[in-house]
């Protein structure tokens, strides 16, 4: 079912698009296994960063990179298992991170709020992105521009006319739509909530709280808590095509190639409408880096 697609030359000449499309294909291969390991025995264990993994997350990686070495050989992958057995490649400027299964606590709980994501970076920056929840049948992608549609496992992508591009939107006048973690909540995203003109709150698992955001769902989530690279490129892809932003505590673009760091991420907000973050501080909010631990 995959695309047939290989590209070559320079990672700055490919086309977005073709490239969120093969993730898109990839993703959607890979949730039949992990749909198959959803209605039966996960075999769930603990790794030694205390995280949870199953059969789901194991079969869904070795899919996805078997079809990125076939199609994008000259991209390096970045993959969470792999890293978990110490596969770290160098990656330089242009490279590939994958979460088999973002959410493995939502998997094993069985909402359903669970997202198989593929990032491409280039230059520190998200230029392509695949987020797929196969329990919802909810796929969200982003190229030069973000779409999403509603597909089954194991089916073959639709063009895109069947597509529905989507776009953030102004916070509400009446209120903002507010997103946080159902398995990481702490003070720090309480406090920074309190502070905002937020009328509604809900709680979500995965990368879905990029993707509602992108969709004009919601207009900020924000993240106190420990994430990986591989946690959020795919969705803040997504976010940043439909043109929203995510910002670390300094106001700049969260940055990804970090190695120094092992690919950590700090704490950031996602927003839907950029000039929201700008209006929470002229209007005499707090800086984000004030709720941040020791500044709460």
């Amino acid at each position: 079912m995959c695309l047939k697609t290989r590209l070559s030359g320079s990672p700055l000449s490919f086309d977005r698009d073709t490239i969120a499309e093969i993730f898109a294909e990839l993703a959607l291969t890979a949730a039949v296994a992990v749909m198959r390991v959803y209605h039966t025995d996960s075999h769930a264990r603990t790794k030694p960063d205390k995280s949870p993994v199953c059969d789901a997350d194991e079969y869904a990686e070795a899919i996805i990179l078997e079809g990125l070495a076939a199609q994008l050989p000259q991209l390096p992958v970045l993959a969470e298992e792999a890293a978990a057995h110490g596969h770290k490649p160098p990656c330089g400027a242009s490279f590939i991170l994958v979460d088999p299964v973002d959410g493995t606590r939502e998997f094993l709980s069985h909402n359903g709020e669970f997202t198989i994501n593929i990032g491409l970076i280039i230059g520190s920056a998200p230029c392509a992105g695949v987020v797929y929840a196969p329990a919802m049948n909810r796929l969200w992608m982003a190229g030069e521009k973000a779409y999403s549609c509603t597909i089954s496992p194991g089916m073959a992508l639709p063009p895109l006319n069947e597509r529905t591009q989507i776009h953030v939107r102004p916070p509400p006048a009446g209120g903002w739509t507010a997103l946080a973690s159902r398995s990481h909540a702490d003070p720090e995203t309480d406090a920074f909530l309190a502070a905002l003109p937020v009328s509604e709150r809900r709680a979500a698992g995965s990368s879905l709280k990029f993707c509602f955001i992108a969709e004009g769902e919601a207009d900020v989530y924000p993240r106190f808590g420990n994430t990986m690279e591989w946690d959020t490129a795919a969705g803040d892809a997504v976010l940043r095509a439909a043109g929203g932003v995510v910002l670390d505590p300094a106001g700049a673009p969260l940055r990804y190639g970090k190695a120094k760091e092992q690919f950590k991420n700090g704490p950031f907000i996602a927003w839907g409408d950029p000039a929201a973050a700008t209006a929470s501080q002229g209007s005499g909010g707090a800086p984000f880096s004030a709720f941040i631990k020791s500044g709460l």
